[in-house]
């Protein structure tokens, strides 16, 4: 299992894109892999046969473990174990024996005298549910969580008799289902007692509604941008600065090159425009760790991409270094690579200052929270039409917001509003831009 990040100490594999028995060249791709990032394809460095699997699709295991063989069919094959998952509860041989559920459970009525009815009282769950065959085969077939139920027999082991009294409790007689609706929720695990509505019948659409509320998992990738984000926001005290940049003549002059042939975009300005601001204000482009300071000689530009599964940060390096036509083919191709999921680890790792773009999705202000061990963030919104007041008259003006979110561990308000303002004054200077295409 390739270790494809620093920080990375387990993955699971994707897909195996060859068979047991598949020749293998050199280069070929053998499996492609879950990163926190994106998705990997993992090549062989070997030629020969892939002659044995050892870890399966969709199971973490840790990095450098052995996953498979490559070699000459009949070779023996090393005694080597599979890598082991994270290790789970284990469970107590008596008749079928898994984790409770983290809800009530209610244990089956005794016999109700005419004077008072008997009422079960949730109670705490056991540390394990433990459940006869003949109880889990009844369950099964009512299509119920029997973990909700308390058990009679030894060591609080749900019997036969206690799913019974559970079903008469609950009036399971009187429910109406479906049968299409009792197979789709037995086939996805849902308790048809969950559905139940006063007097009407349970459809396969009530069934489908509660299979779309089920918990899902989270993505690698979404696991850690949640983490990640959390930890920037416990750790930096966010403040934020908004301002409005007249966008009127760089939209014009942005077309102006479009028609003569030049492939310059809105975000290529904006990036150069922020590049050229960070050389003149260096404490954007440092980071701490709450005790010290560390300044970056170069600027390397994070830019955000948001893809199905989440967002990723492709980073332009030494981007200072670069001119405007430069910045303009590397940001395409990164964007690509982010699309296709063919971005290097090291293609997302060590940005300096990021910039969130969402100009395209017209919203006209929103804030970002600033990645781990940057000093700031730059929102960009939507360039919209809106009325003016220039030189006393109303007119009509293309303006764009831009949000900088600073971390005031290393920033203070004055110094992020002269950021903010310098940046827009470049964004404003068409001459600037002139100069800059020429």
């Amino acid at each position: 299992m390739p270790k494809f990040g620093q920080m990375t100490e387990e993955s699971a594999i994707v897909e195996w894109r060859k068979k047991e028995g598949e020749k293998v060249a050199k280069g070929d791709v053998l499996f492609t892999v879950e990163t926190d990032k994106s998705v990997m394809e993992a090549e062989s460095f070997f030629e020969g046969t892939l002659i044995k699997i050892l870890v399966q699709p969709g199971v973490n295991v840790p990095v450098q473990s052995t996953v498979g063989w490559v070699g000459t069919p009949g070779e023996a094959i090393p005694a080597v174990e599979a890598p082991q998952p994270a290790p789970k509860p284990k469970a107590e041989p008596v008749g079928r024996t898994v984790p409770s559920a983290p809800q009530p459970v209610i244990t089956a009525p005794e016999p109700r005298s005419a004077s008072a009815a008997t009422v079960p009282a949730p109670v705490a769950s056991p540390a394990l549910f433990r459940i006869s065959p003949r109880a889990a085969k009844l369950a099964e077939n009512c299509v119920i969580d029997a973990t909700k139920i308390r058990g009679s027999g030894p060591q609080g082991r749900v019997v036969e008799k206690d799913v019974r009294g559970y079903l008469d409790y609950q009036g399971y007689d009187k429910l109406r289902i479906s049968p299409a609706a009792k197979q789709l929720a037995k086939k996805e695990g849902i308790d048809v007692l969950m559905l139940r509505r006063d007097g009407e019948r349970i459809s396969v659409a009530d069934v489908e509604r509660a299979i779309a509320e089920k918990p899902k998992m989270m993505s690698k990738m979404r696991q850690v941008i949640a983490q990640r984000l959390t930890q920037s926001v416990v750790t930096a005290p966010h403040f934020f600065v908004t301002v409005s940049v007249d966008m009127t003549d760089l939209v014009k002059f942005r077309a102006s090159l479009k028609e003569a042939g030049q492939p310059y975009t809105v975000t290529d300005f904006i990036s150069q425009a922020v590049i050229l601001t960070l050389k003149e204000f260096p404490e954007f482009n440092s980071s701490t760790d709450g005790k010290s300071i560390r300044w970056n000689s170069h600027v390397n530009l994070g830019m955000a991409v948001s893809l199905e599964q989440g967002l990723v940060v492709p980073v332009i390096r030494n981007a200072e270094d670069l001119t405007l036509l430069e910045l303009n083919q590397q940001t395409k191709a990164l964007a690509d690579k982010a699309r296709s999921g063919k971005l290097a680890p090291q293609e997302m790792s060590g940005s300096t200052f990021t910039i969130s773009n969402m100009g395209m999705l017209d919203v006209e202000n929103f804030t970002a929270i600033i990645n781990t061990g940057e000093a700031a963030i730059l929102a960009v919104s939507s360039t919209i039409k809106q009325p003016v007041v220039r030189e006393d008259k109303v007119v009509i003006r293309q303006l764009m917001k831009i949000t900088l979110s600073s971390d005031h561990r290393l920033i203070d308000g004055a110094q992020a509003a002269k950021f903010i303002n310098a940046l827009k004054k470049k964004l404003e200077d068409i001459e600037l831009w002139k100069l800059l295409t020429s």
